[in-house]
């Protein structure tokens, strides 16, 4: 069974790039607004998130800090995706509860290893 990543992002144009990048591998749920992933997340339970931070109705970072308030999703990995390069934001991200932070746009094989370090770590290096 394939793992599941939960990507949100209200630009479409993004969100159809992770799944082209990502379907072959993972089950790609994408969800254009924070306030309907949010409601998503209270029946499903994905193995990873992908969220913008610059989303209108509700942004990244408090869609970071309701994620980790909720008993099931507490300890799912978040990857922060951001048109900001800024150290301050990366920051506020880490405090938050976020693994990693991408800032777009992105590499294409950096996204695939941050997405493997998250759902394996340590584990899916091929050579040590």
């Amino acid at each position: 069974m394939k793992k599941k990543i939960l990507v949100v992002d209200d630009e479409l144009s993004i969100c159809l790039l992770l799944e082209n990048f990502l379907s072959k591998d993972y089950e790609v749920i994408s969800i254009h607004d924070a306030v309907e992933a949010l409601k998503w997340l209270d029946d499903n339970i994905p193995d990873l998130i992908i969220s913008d931070i610059q989303m209108s109705n509700m942004d990244g970072f408090q869609f970071l800090t309701l994620v980790r308030q909720r008993g099931f999703t507490k300890h799912t990995p978040i990857i922060m995706l951001s048109g900001r390069s800024e150290s301050k934001e990366r920051i506020k991200c880490y405090r938050l509860g976020a693994q990693d932070y991408l800032t777009k746009p992105f590499n294409p094989e950096e996204l695939d290893e941050i997405v493997k370090k998250n759902l394996y770590p340590i584990h899916y290096a091929i050579e040590w």
